[in-house]
């Protein structure tokens, strides 16, 4: 036990109990620390302990322990009220509510206990003369629950009309509930009013916004308000995530999910909290859980996932559909006993609604890593006898054909399904039979290239040499891909003379011509890459790579302008030779040409009809405007290229296309839409299976811009999926250092102190081997601010330490001050500690004035952290000051502190203008250090001497005016302080 043996040990063993998380180890506590107030035989003791253990037993799973210690008290109440004071006397009447709720959640309440009790509430309330607000707020928790729309209208008016006291719920509590009565009434829109001012942070208390935050959710989906109920789920989730007895809340969040194509991340919010399953202490919350595990589990059913392992109560394995069947039935047992207990079926009514709730969003990317469950196909049926047919082959033949003829996206998935319908082939001529293997050789890539031989021989069997020419060139240049480029090229030349001759004799069309020259202008262009690629030291052989792939791409332009006629290919053939020159360009060096042509070519597939081939392009002249610096002109051609590609372009692609438009969006300062580009780019990752790799760096540049706009929950819930995935080995430690510092930043933000400073020494450790030392000591330095405001004075002072070396050596005067005077500060506040600050603040003093002796162009910059360390150490000497026995000591050092007040007000006149504010921030501070001291003549002066210095300066300026106002006070205190003396 703890040993407790006085009323203050005791009060010191509650107050510490409070700061424990919620939960079964802080219930267990409270009871130990109630026999301990026992033993001390002091009823005020024994009071408080029994309030401390209703707090923790009402913020926890095991509401239901509440009656026993409430009602023990209550009755010390009415035998002996003036063992109470003031305080838990006003706790007791508190509690009262806290009763209502309880026996309300309780089924096994009777409803008549409850209705006594509301008049035993008020009875009491009115007594002790408070209002009847807290009690009409009750009543209509009753009416509304039970379902009696009448009563609870009546209450709800009754209890806005009410006067507010001391025993009215907070604000932000008061606004939960009658928003979430509008909620129950169809007005989804005042509900978000009334809630608005819990929601922009003007009224919060222990349990809000959380709570608030979780019943938006399913009134801004059915809104359409999707963003904001996004980061809804992403802010309020963090709050409600560790604590145990917000189940209910926690239960919206697993909704939210089941209702916007989220069902990974419903079940990894179940996976997280397995005794929310099982806990009965508060069973109406149980109800609500068991409600939206329900409906997330009959949706991933839905979805054919219904054998799918899912997380459920401990002691056996459970399938989504299992889990369905065990959730419904808990949830409709619940509701049936609450129904019978309050004698109507609102609850059931209203359950059941839930339960059979539909998907408000397909899929709502949320920016955390969650990757949609794929549907599992259920087990192919044989057909019936009279069962329709799928497409005959005559139709698949015309659709696989007509989308290869006219490059529509999907031909090869089209010409897969010919095949799949005619195995081998069977049956079909040699024409049919080449193209079905020619596209399944497209779509093998290197592996096919045996099919482009076997094509070529169907297509010389049905009377085509041209073509049969064409798919031995294709296959060059697959051969060429697989770095084979001599080899091909060879056997591409060889193909591109026979196609010229047997063009010459009219033995082929155009069309078939055009591709083979086009295969030998590819080869060539790869073999221009590889050179560039390698960094081949042989220029000669250079220009003569680029000289040979230009004359063979020119060659293709001229042999397809102006043949296109309806043809879509020998188009597209001229809009990628325009491409080709635009690369070679580029690799020339020429990037004003190489854009020209890019756009050249992306006009020409615009006019052929076939803008998924422009992306590409599009991409390739974004990439030449970032390079110039013309970020609008990068953000003009991603634009297009999303807009142009639209559904064509794979998964992988629209996410790279997102993330640039994002990247670029940042650089032109357009946070809030590079973040949205961030988001689609994360979504895209994770569809395409590349939520570790493409998906990490997404979710990495979402959190910076949601930092950047001021949304630190946001972005700290982004920033922690990402660093889930972020290795330094395939993303580069900077990428993670940069996360783990907007991370360190967000929760410094939230007020997260420890876990910021973790975070910015887990950065610090990692850069800590950059040969550029800057960032390191950045982080060292924010480090060791986390590890002050975490109230973690020792390790801060480490840290403070280890930055002032960094900046000591490079060479950052001011910096190291700040570490210098913020060591000072720390070690003013331990034991004995006056001493070692001002050494420490003398030491930044010298520092500065030696930094100032040597400066160049940061002169100003370093006087004007010299006036600001002399104010501080001024600062610091007064309120050290306080801690000294003897009144002589106390004048002694305020007359040190004035001594460096005054050196400071030298330091900022020096500064001219650039230094007023802090020249008469300084001079207030010496007038009341002078006032202090006895001498209200030279505390005056400076007043007087703020005031002419802004005698010209009107009230617009914040600061002038608060200097002045201030100045007058210290000339009244003067002229008292004279008035004093001559008496």
């Amino acid at each position: 036990m703890s040993g407790i043996t006085d009323f203050d040990a005791l009060r010191r063993a509650l107050a510490d109990n409070s700061e424990v998380p919620e939960g079964p180890a802080r219930n267990a506590r409270a009871e130990e620390l109630l026999a301990e107030a026992e033993k001390l035989n002091i009823p005020l003791a024994v009071i408080e302990a029994l309030g401390h253990q209703l707090k923790v037993y009402n913020y926890s799973s095991e509401k239901d322990k509440m009656f026993v210690p409430f009602a023990r008290l209550l009755r010390m109440w009415d035998e002996r009220p003036e063992d109470f004071d003031e305080d838990e006397a006003h706790s007791l009447h508190w509690v009262f509510k806290w009763m209502s709720a309880g026996m309300l959640d309780q089924p096994h309440v009777p409803l008549a206990s409850i209705e006594k009790w509301l008049a035993e509430m008020e009875h009491r309330y009115r007594l002790a003369g408070h209002s009847e607000r807290a009690v009409r707020s009750a009543e209509f928790s009753v009416a509304a629950h039970i379902g009696d729309l009448a009563r609870a209208e009546r209450a709800y008016a009754a209890w806005l009309a009410a006067d507010r006291d001391r025993m009215a719920d907070c604000h932000a509590c008061e606004l939960h509930g009658q928003g979430a009565w509008q909620v129950r009434c169809g007005r989804d829109a005042e509900a978000l009013r009334l809630w608005r001012p819990v929601l922009e942070g003007e009224f919060a208390c222990a349990h809000e916004p959380h709570t608030v935050l979780a019943s938006s959710l399913a009134p801004l989906l059915r809104l359409g308000l999707l963003e904001e109920a996004r980061a809804h789920h992403l802010r309020g989730f963090r709050l409600v995530r560790p604590m145990e007895s917000m189940r209910g809340a926690y239960a919206d969040h697993v909704e939210f999910c089941a209702l916007t194509g989220n069902e990974a991340r419903g079940l990894e919010l179940l996976a997280e909290r397995p005794a929310y399953f099982t806990d009965t202490g508060h069973p109406r919350s149980r109800l609500d859980f068991m409600a939206v595990v329900a409906l997330l589990m009959d949706r991933l059913t839905e979805l054919g996932l219904g054998a799918q392992r899912v997380p459920g109560p401990a002691g056996r394995t459970w399938t989504a559909r299992e889990l369905a069947a065990h959730a419904r039935a808990e949830a409709t047992d619940l509701a049936e006993r609450f129904d019978r207990r309050n004698g109507t079926g609102a609850v059931g009514d209203r359950i059941r609604a839930r339960m059979a709730q539909r998907p408000l969003a397909e899929r709502l990317p949320l920016g955390v890593r969650t990757v949609r469950p794929a549907p599992v196909p259920p087990p192919a049926a044989p057909a019936a006898p009279d069962a329709p047919a799928g497409p005959g082959l005559p139709a698949l033949l015309a659709e696989a054909r007509q989308r290869s003829d006219t490059l529509r996206p999907h031909a090869l998935e089209a010409w897969a399904a010919v095949a799949r319908a005619a195995p081998d082939g069977a049956g079909l001529p040699a024409r049919d039979r080449a193209e079905i293997a020619e596209h399944e050789a497209m779509a093998r890539g290197p592996e096919g290239l045996p099919l482009f031989e076997r094509a070529a021989e169907l297509y010389a069997e049905a009377g085509d040499p041209g073509e049969a020419l064409a798919a031995r060139a294709r296959a060059a240049y697959v051969r060429a891909l697989t770095g084979e480029v001599d080899a091909a090229l060879a056997t591409v030349t060889d193909l591109y003379d026979e196609v010229l001759a047997l063009y010459a004799d009219e033995g082929t069309g155009v069309r078939q011509t055009a591709s083979v020259v086009m295969s030998r202008a590819r080869v060539l262009m790869r073999r221009v890459h590889e050179a560039a690629g390698e960094g081949i030291r042989d220029g000669r052989f250079a220009e003569r790579a680029l000289a040979a792939a230009e004359a063979a791409v020119r060659e293709v332009l001229a042999l397809v302008e102006g043949c296109g006629g309806e043809d879509v290919r020998l188009a597209a053939r001229a809009a990628e030779a325009r491409a080709m020159l635009a690369e070679l360009a580029a690799l020339g060096g020429d990037a004003q040409r190489a854009a020209e042509l890019f756009r050249r070519a992306v006009d020409a597939y615009l006019a052929a009809g076939l803008p998924w081939f422009a992306v590409e392009y599009q991409v390739q002249i974004a990439a030449l405007a970032h390079q110039a610096g013309d970020l609008a002109g990068a953000e003009r051609a991603l634009r297009a290229a999303l807009e142009h590609g639209g559904p064509y372009v794979e998964p992988i692609g629209r996410a790279q296309l997102h993330l640039q438009l994002a990247e670029v969006l940042g650089g032109r300062d357009a946070p809030e839409e590079a973040a949205e580009h961030a988001l689609q780019a994360a979504h895209w990752a994770d569809e395409a299976g590349e939520s570790g790799t493409l998906g990490a760096w997404a979710r990495q540049q979402l959190g910076g811009f949601l930092l950047r706009r001021g949304r630190y929950a946001e972005a700290a819930e982004v920033l922690e999926s990402a660093l889930a995935d972020l290795e330094a080995e395939t993303h580069g430690d900077g990428v993670v250092v940069q996360a783990r510092w907007w991370l360190g930043d967000c929760l410094g933000e939230l007020g997260e102190h420890r876990a910021a400073a973790e975070q910015r020494l887990k950065a610090a450790d990692l850069a800590r081997h950059w040969p550029e030392q800057q960032d390191h000591a950045t982080l060292a330095h924010l480090a060791a601010e986390s590890l002050g405001n975490a109230g973690l004075a020792a390790e801060a002072d480490r840290a403070y330490a280890r930055a002032g070396e960094l900046w000591r050596s490079l060479g950052n005067a001011p910096f190291l001050v700040r570490s210098l005077r913020a060591r000072a500060w720390l070690a003013l506040g331990e034991e004995s500690g006056a001493a070692q600050a001002r050494a420490l603040m003398a030491e930044a003093v010298r520092e500065c004035e030696a930094a100032l002796a040597v400066a160049g162009a940061d002169r100003e910059e370093l006087a004007a952290e010299l006036g600001g360390t002399h104010r501080q150490f001024a600062e610091l000497l007064a309120r050290s000051a306080s801690e000294e026995a003897a009144d002589a000591a106390i004048r002694a050092a305020f007359e040190a502190a004035l001594e460096q007040m005054t050196r400071a007000v030298a330091v900022f006149a020096g500064l001219g203008a650039a230094g007023l504010h802090s020249r008469t921030g300084a001079e207030l501070g010496a007038g009341w250090l002078e006032a202090d001291l006895g001498r209200p003549a030279e505390a005056a002066a400076h007043a007087r001497a703020v005031l002419a210095a802004y005698a010209d300066t009107d009230d617009a300026d914040d600061t002038a005016r608060a200097r002045r106002e201030e100045a007058a006070q210290l000339l009244e205190a003067a002229r008292e302080g004279e008035d004093a003396g001559q008496g």
